[in-house]
């Protein structure tokens, strides 16, 4: 009896000596499976935080040589008169005379930013080229029209039916010439449409080699002194949309990308500086008469008949611009000037969006 009490006892010991035995194993693998799994949240918080000081780390904007494309009296006029030219990287300004150009020179990658209108970048598009619409400045639409020789018969555009009307190709004055042509039942085949550039398309006007002339800008004003006289304004027919294109190449490098928004937001009080005061304005004007060859009262006459209508605002990208460029793509595609419908959406950016909103 005393045995069999003994060995109970025994055995009571040892099923708890066990059972307290599996306790301890159970406890050290909770904690093991804790330790590793805190080892997991430092190591990932320690990634986070490496990361996070990698995201701050600010760009180095000394070594970038920003290559922007202007036009005669453009960017870099407007920015040195606002006192805004000082910049804290190199910029290298290249003159060029249309944003058909501008486009040819960024898929070369031999400059990163530039702007024009809504047009070179469709044609951009069914040749492949490397293009990114990053924003767009919003202005006046005045000086775009269709011009004709001061003795010319022509009343109204229907009378231009047979003529011979020149026009720059792949810029406003294509689009609105078509559009133009429709309002009155017709179309470029019912003309003898000859591309000129402007300086070629302002001396074959002159020379009487013209009907009739789709242009825009500072040469109206010429034509203008040789007695010429507007068929029709383009005002109602543009959108006033000048969109600022850059290179993919640039947008992606981190060092041009903060460079560029530097430079973007420069444009805007620029704009805001030009409009701010009539004195402003008029020392615009001025220096602006100077650089282009034409007299100041025409460009203050032409920028306060603008205000009118509405001031220059540069915008980060937007549906109702892309909608805009589209329906300029879709005019080209429906009256064969390109071969077929193209996307225009997937030429937009909003890398800058918020540079742009956060410039005051």
């Amino acid at each position: 009896m005393t045995n069999y009490i003994s060995m109970k006892i025994f055995s009571g010991n040892r099923l708890q000596q066990q059972e307290r035995t599996a306790q301890t194993k159970k406890g050290l693998l909770r904690s093991f499976w804790a330790i590793l799994a805190l080892g997991g949240v430092l190591s990932v918080t320690a990634s986070n935080a490496q990361n996070a000081v990698v995201a701050q780390t600010p760009p180095n904007l000394s070594n970038v040589t920003l290559r922007v494309a202007k036009y005669k009296g453009g960017w870099d006029l407007q920015l040195k008169l606002a006192g805004l030219d000082k910049f804290p990287y190199k910029v290298e300004f290249t003159e060029f005379t249309g944003g058909n150009l501008m486009t040819q020179a960024i898929n070369a990658n031999a400059i990163d930013l530039a702007s024009g209108s809504e047009i070179p970048p469709i044609f951009g598009i069914q040749s492949n080229a490397a293009l990114r619409l990053i924003a767009s400045t919003r202005g006046p639409t005045i000086a775009q029209t269709l011009l004709v020789p001061k003795n010319s018969k022509a009343k109204t555009v229907a009378d231009l039916k047979g003529k011979k009307i020149g026009y720059v190709k792949a810029t406003t004055a294509h689009y609105f010439l078509i559009k133009m042509l429709e309002e009155v039942g017709l179309s470029l085949k019912d003309i003898n449409a000859v591309a000129l550039s402007i300086p070629d398309g302002l001396s074959a006007f002159r020379r009487g080699d013209l009907d009739g002339w789709a242009t825009y800008g500072y040469a109206i004003a010429q034509a203008k002194k040789d007695g010429a006289r507007e068929l029709k304004s383009a005002r109602n027919i543009l959108s006033g949309n000048f969109l600022i294109y850059a290179a993919p190449t640039a947008v992606a490098d981190p060092n041009k990308k903060a460079a560029i928004a530097d430079f973007l937001c420069r444009i805007k009080k620029s704009q805001d500086w030009r409009e701010a005061s009539a004195k402003n304005l008029d020392n615009w004007s001025t220096k602006y008469a100077e650089a282009i060859g034409v007299e100041k009262k025409v460009v203050l006459d032409d920028a306060k008949e603008g205000l009118k209508q509405r001031r220059s605002q540069l915008f980060p990208i937007s549906q109702p611009a892309i909608a805009s460029q589209q329906n300029v793509a879709d005019t080209f595609a429906k009256t064969g000037v390109i071969t077929s419908r193209v996307n225009v959406a997937p030429l937009w950016d909003g890398t800058f969006t918020d540079a742009i909103n956060k410039c005051k």
